[in-house]
């Protein structure tokens, strides 16, 4: 390549500009931080948010940002991961999903943060998010198989992107975003552990760990430090320590490697990357949650909740449930641990206690996952009558889609099943504002009157014509 692969996207990022921005790429980038700033209203009060937040009080600095909700005023690299970990507490913010998956929003702080610090404008961020959802959508379709599946988590794909966001915002020219892109790739490899047995708050905080070391990285960048450029292609980058790349002749090297769920030959699509720069917007191909939840439970909550309520049953009619789904979500979502979830974090992504408590309330809440409702007798009743099965079938159909299927068998030996291909979120069915109104106010309605949730809706989908720190204050409780 005539130009490292930091340099091309260095270049694109840097040039873009909010002119150049389709009007349904703003309309639809002002729908995700509607979103957003609703799952951080909805973070306030847990436990996780509140001992960062309480941590970085007690350090004080320099006011430069604001934390949603609280409102106080720190330094930008902190209220980064106050905001970002507010975004992703309750795993209820958006999700991409290809070779890798991803949660785009949690690159929002990034842009917010630092552009009440320098008092850029609303039209600044914009641009700067629609990069976030750019790059880190790309990178889920980059290495091929994923990340994951080479047992690492997709916070080591949000380092690459974080200096990108904080960067546009900083003005960095391209030089000090190369140097951004190249400080902050050089650590922040998340291994897949937070994600696999019983979970923590890790679960929730290492993809905005590696937002907020982007800010930090731009920062440096800003000042003259510099980063290893060819980050993705060079000799033990990114792309040769990940294995199925030729760093030496900069070419695709495939390689034969047992991955968590099977044997594969791990390559690399630089087109994906960095091919087609400006000709669509990735933006428009992510989805949104319906549920509180890990992304591969939606289209089994969906089908469940189908078979529940369209046939009128209870949860005492039940007999045995199977969840027909891809090798991963059954090695992902049906471990042992998940069977016997003691927190939320591990219960949000256990699909067997999702499904059994679609089976007693006919519904998914944030309260699904409360103290009180982790104790409720009945889920302990239904969830071991629920088995996870694996389709070679559907293993095919993935990305692309998301078959479900859930078959019900009653204690009288009636059969019921119900197959989905994709979750309502998905791009291709995708939430309306009425949907996304009502998700808002579920998630803010202890902390906001009526009037404020109306008042900061309005706000959001007008913020093209205020400053970021305008907008900040304004989401103070």
């Amino acid at each position: 390549m005539s130009k490292s692969i930091s340099r091309i996207i260095s270049e694109y990022a840097v040039n873009l500009k909010f002119n150049d921005l389709p009007q349904n790429v703003i309309e639809t980038t002002k729908k995700f931080i509607y979103d957003s700033i609703g799952c951080a209203f909805g973070g306030y009060k847990t436990k996780d948010v509140n001992i960062i937040r309480n941590i970085y009080k007690e350090m004080g600095g320099k006011p430069e940002s604001t934390t949603i909700g609280f409102g106080d005023k720190i330094p930008a690299v902190n209220s980064t991961l106050v905001n970002s970990l507010a975004i992703r507490a309750l795993d209820f913010n958006d999700i991409y999903w290809k070779d890798d998956p991803s949660h785009p929003s949690d690159l929002i702080p990034a842009a917010l943060s630092v552009a009440e610090m320098v008092n850029a404008s609303m039209e600044d961020v914009i641009v700067a998010v629609v990069l976030a959802y750019e790059f880190e959508q790309r990178l889920c379709e980059f290495a091929k198989p994923g990340i994951r599946e080479r047992k690492w988590h997709h916070a080591t794909l949000t380092q690459f992107v974080s200096p990108i966001v904080a960067g546009k915002i900083l003005g960095l020219t391209v030089d000090q975003m190369v140097n951004a892109i190249g400080i902050n790739g050089s650590h922040n490899h998340t291994i897949g552990a937070p994600t696999a047995g019983i979970l923590t708050m890790m679960k929730n905080t290492v993809d905005p760990l590696a937002v907020q070391s982007g800010v930090f990285a731009a920062l440096l960048a800003q000042k003259g430090y510099t980063g290893t450029e060819k980050i993705f292609e060079g000799k033990e980058g990114f792309m040769d320590s990940f294995f199925g790349w030729d760093a030496k002749n900069e070419t695709n090297s495939p390689i034969a490697m047992k991955g968590r769920d099977s044997l594969g030959d791990w390559q690399w699509d630089v087109d994906a990357l960095i091919g087609n720069l400006g000709k669509s917007y990735k933006i428009l191909e992510c989805g949104m949650k319906a549920f509180p939840t890990e992304a591969l439970t939606h289209t089994h909550i969906s089908a469940t909740l189908k078979v529940m309520k369209e046939n009128n049953l209870s949860y005492s009619d039940v007999d045995e449930i199977t969840i027909t789904t891809i090798a991963r979500a059954v090695d992902i979502l049906f471990d042992p641990h998940k069977y016997r979830p003691e927190s939320r974090e591990t219960a949000d992504h256990s699909l067997p206690y999702c499904i059994a408590a679609a089976v007693v309330d006919k519904k998914i809440t944030t309260q699904t996952f409360s103290n009180e409702k982790l104790k409720d007798p009945r889920i302990w009743e239904i969830i071991d009558k629920i088995k996870g099965e694996a389709s070679e079938e559907f293993e095919k159909m993935f990305p692309a889609k998301q078959p479900s299927k859930a078959t019900i068998r009653t204690k009288d030996g009636r059969i019921f099943s119900e197959y989905l291909e994709y979750p309502k979120g998905d791009s291709r069915e995708p939430m309306t504002i009425e949907d996304l109104d009502n998700k808002f106010k579920a998630l803010s309605s202890d902390l906001l009157s009526e009037e404020r949730q109306l008042e900061i809706k309005s706000m959001i989908f007008n913020c093209e014509n205020l400053s970021a720190q305008d907008f900040m204050n304004k989401l103070i409780i």
